[in-house]
């Protein structure tokens, strides 16, 4: 592999001057300020790249993020996804920066391997899988140097990942398949990283006694499932083997893990498996992720999750508190995962629980607008003939914009600076932040043009007639797909007001407009009548109890020990759930909570299944 510059596409198109109602004197952002939030809300809101490596073959355009690697060098994290053309810089995981690198691969990295090695970073991840590990002590100026020397394993080098030990050896894990298993090999940093000894196999996906492996959505697919994104930790002496599984296009999408007291193992699977697994909610899935440590000595968990509209490989990046307990076990908690979250250098008693406490306020409340529905047909890749992806969802009418599905969306038939989205949250609530999740409709665009943006005002109203502005990014010059607003201050208000200023796609389209903060009522009572059923399929439990009144969704949590329930799973208006994701060998603690934009109730007691 050589060294090699980027293209980028370029844009010519300048910004007209907008009005947007009675907005005179009003204080304006500029790219150029700083974020000084508490909290983020996933996905997260960085400006991903437009896929292009498919492009001669179906022309069709869609945003993507995924298999991040974020590592901590010298104090300062570094995000690597797939076919970004780029990677990410963060102070605090708030504010990414994109960095143009002097050399880069020309195609975009996949699922590129990420590692700190003494004074400088190392990355595999050449798109043929035929490549060398390349470095740099200046990932700012990103000078990426090769030494030319292929990494040479019989089936080629898929999804990697780079894992240098205490001791500075180096070992690289990779796969992506449905019929291979995760393979390891001993690499030698002096002798230009080249394999010392044979790749051997580790372990692979063992879907009929694991539950999570299934693939399909909500695991109810007989397509053989696929493994993939290896990601090695070591804590206390023990080495920590993460893997995706069973596909990224799923809500199912996870990461599991084996351990080891060696770098090549033997591996044993882990019986709390899976570690990070978000079947509901917004956005679902949280599959081949990394695992890195913040500068306070908390770890953080980076994951893909799952759009699959466009294409089935639309995707988006996410979040999360994890950790060790204090035997070993690790976790990550995706509960109320796409809530808004306090970030690293905010203050918290306990790290595993950073949820806010900042409910939903907008979910399928009434929404008005004053532009006309789009009448186009969609252009899109659809495998879902071939059980590779969910069915199409074709209303774009306003009501998709706050029904918590992010795969649904609202385009507008105009995009101009009159159009406005108004929710009427039904009471006056305390807002407190702000979320607008911008999609690709017929985009036509293509890699990573300069001059990507999104324009807008938010007001709030107490009556529908009078109205404050909330934050106006009118004049805004950066990207923002998922723009997250924390407001500076708490804001009482029944009506918010998204007004439209400029977005550089052709269509305005929002998959979601969220908002979060508390209700002035009380929260549900603890959900009654919860009762666990073990299927004859130990894979499978059923879980139900009585509907709460006032409710808008429930969690479920389940572990294999009463004060470890780990795992969770969220949704709204059902009170009943199916659990696909268990081990046949073994037992189980189950409990469940409702919540509604007041806040979140009592648990339920704690049930348990042989």
């Amino acid at each position: 592999m050589s060294t090699c510059f980027f293209c980028f596409q370029s844009c010519n198109e300048k910004t007209k001057s907008h009005k947007v109602g009675n907005i005179s004197n009003n204080k304006e952002i500029s790219e150029n300020t700083k974020k000084h939030y508490k909290t983020y809300c996933n996905p997260i809101d960085i400006d991903y790249s437009y896929m292009s490596h498919y492009r001669a073959r179906n022309n069709v355009s869609y945003r993507s993020g995924a298999d991040p690697a974020v590592v901590n060098f010298k104090g300062r994290y570094y995000m690597f996804v797939t076919r970004s053309h780029g990677y990410w810089a963060s102070d605090d995981m708030s504010n990414w920066t994109f960095i143009k690198p002097q050399s880069w691969y020309f195609n975009g990295s996949n699922a590129p391997a990420v590692a700190v090695k003494g004074d400088k970073v190392i990355v595999l991840g050449d798109p043929s899988g035929r490549g060398a590990v390349i470095e740099t002590d200046n990932p700012e100026l990103g000078d990426w140097k090769t030494n030319y020397a292929v990494v040479s394993v019989p089936h080629g080098v898929q999804d990697p990942n780079l894992f240098v030990d205490d001791d500075g050896s180096v070992y690289l894990y990779e796969e992506s398949s449905n019929k291979w298993p995760i393979r390891g090999v001993e690499l030698d940093p002096l002798n230009h990283y080249i394999p010392l000894g044979k790749q051997i196999d580790l372990f692979n996906l063992n879907p009929d006694k694991h539950g999570w492996e299934r693939f399909g959505q909500d695991h109810n697919s007989d397509i053989k499932p696929f493994i993939e994104g290896p990601w090695m930790m070591k804590h206390n002496g023990t080495y920590y083997l993460e893997y995706g599984a069973p596909g990224t296009q799923w809500n199912v999408y996870a990461d599991g893990v084996y351990t080891a007291k060696s770098p090549l193992g033997p591996f044993e699977y882990a019986a709390y498996n899976p570690i990070s697994y978000k079947p509901g909610g917004f956005l679902k899935g949280s599959g081949h992720g990394s695992t890195v440590k913040d500068n306070n000595g908390n770890y953080w968990h980076f994951s893909t999750m799952a759009i699959s509209v466009n294409f089935k490989f639309e995707r988006r990046l996410g979040m999360y508190p994890a950790g060790f307990e204090a035997d070993g076990q690790m976790y990550v908690n995706t509960a109320y995962g796409d809530y808004p979250h306090y970030l690293p250098d905010s203050d918290v008693d306990n790290h595993k629980q950073r949820f806010t406490g900042w409910m939903l306020l907008s979910y399928k409340k009434p929404v008005t607008t004053n532009s006309g529905l789009v009448q186009k047909d969609i252009n899109v890749v659809d495998e879902s003939d071939k059980g590779y992806m969910q069915e199409q969802i074709k209303d774009f009418s306003i009501k998709s914009i706050n029904d918590e599905e992010i795969r649904s969306y609202w385009v507008s038939e105009a995009n101009h600076d009159s159009i406005y989205v108004t929710v009427d949250l039904l009471k006056t609530m305390e807002v407190k932040a702000i979320q607008i999740n911008f999609q690709d409709f017929n985009a036509g665009i293509f890699g990573r043009p300069e001059s990507m943006k999104q324009q807008f005002v938010i007001e709030s109203s107490a009556d529908g007639k009078i109205w404050k502005t909330v934050i106006d990014y009118s004049k805004n010059e950066k990207d923002m797909p998922h723009a997250y607003l924390e407001l500076e201050r708490p804001v009482n208000a029944r009506f918010i007001r998204y007004n439209h200023v400029y977005c550089y796609n052709k269509h305005l389209a929002i998959s979601e407009f969220r908002v979060f903060g508390n209700g002035r009522g009380i929260p549900p009572e603890a959900p009654s009548n919860f009762m666990a059923s073990r299927q004859s399929d130990r894979r499978n439990t059923d879980l139900t109890w009585n509907p709460v009144k006032g409710a808008t969704g429930y969690v479920v949590y389940w572990g294999i020990s009463k004060d470890k329930l780990n795992l969770s799973a969220f949704m709204y208006d059902t009170s009943n759930y199916e659990l696909r994701a268990l081990n046949t060998n073994t037992s189980y603690y189950y409990q469940v909570e409702a919540f509604n934009e007041n806040g979140i109730s009592k648990k339920s007691d704690i049930l348990f299944t042989n």
